[in-house]
């Protein structure tokens, strides 16, 4: 059964929505990505315009602030991470989408099921317009398809303003997957767009992506 959050996924965005900036930032390195997400949402203020960052990580594994190291079986030689979001262990490499909202969630009305609920919406609506059946579940957050998971979410809240987000498996080696248990759940299988007839390439997949997700999460197209 669906445990989307009930938001409900325009195809356009309202009239007069607010215009949000988008960057496209090609493959970027983990580390520094993240702690200029933090420097963005602490220097933020009622004023700072939204951002989304589009971008793919080289390899690396993701701990969530409480996560269990147990759920890394053998990483090998991919750099582990510890981070300040919610969840589990996850992996990034090249041939994923990971796509950050920076938004403010007050100014947006938005609750924090409602946010997580849109990413996974917008996910869902991009997989439907390949003929692809994806869901989301009740009490872990991501997007499946018969079962596999291919799209993880966390996020994480300061000052109202969110940030870490969403990645989306396009076209990448899923190997690493192997190496950990994906959010926790020992056994859970992954995914991909490329093999369920959706997207070959990460350019692709961002571009589809791109509006769905504006409209979910209530923003006009960026001028």
């Amino acid at each position: 059964m669906s445990g989307c959050a009930a938001v409900p996924l325009a195809t356009l965005p309202a009239q007069g929505a607010p215009q949000v900036r988008v960057r496209r930032l090609g493959v970027a390195p983990y580390l520094p990505t993240w702690q200029a997400m933090q420097s963005f949402t602490a220097s933020r203020d009622d004023n700072t315009p939204d951002e989304i960052w589009f971008l793919e990580h080289p390899p690396v594994f993701t701990l969530g602030m409480n996560a269990s190291r147990a759920h890394l079986l053998a990483p090998g030689d991919i750099p582990v991470v510890q981070i300040d979001r919610g969840g589990q262990v996850t992996y990034h490499g090249p041939g994923q989408l990971v796509v950050y909202p920076l938004v403010d969630l007050k100014r947006a009305g938005l609750g924090i099921r409602d946010f997580v609920g849109a990413l996974e919406r917008s996910v869902i609506a991009l997989a439907s317009r390949y003929h692809i059946d994806a869901e989301c579940r009740r009490g872990a957050p991501g997007v499946y398809v018969d079962g596999r998971k291919l799209a993880s979410v966390g996020v994480r809240v300061r000052r109202m303003g969110s940030y870490h987000g969403l990645a989306l498996n396009v076209a990448l080696d899923l190997e690493p997957f192997a190496r950990i248990n994906p959010c926790g759940y020992p056994g859970l299988a992954m995914t991909q767009l490329k093999d369920l007839g959706g997207p070959a390439t990460v350019g692709e997949c961002q571009e589809a992506l791109e509006p769905l997700l504006l409209a979910a999460l209530g923003f006009a197209a960026p001028q």
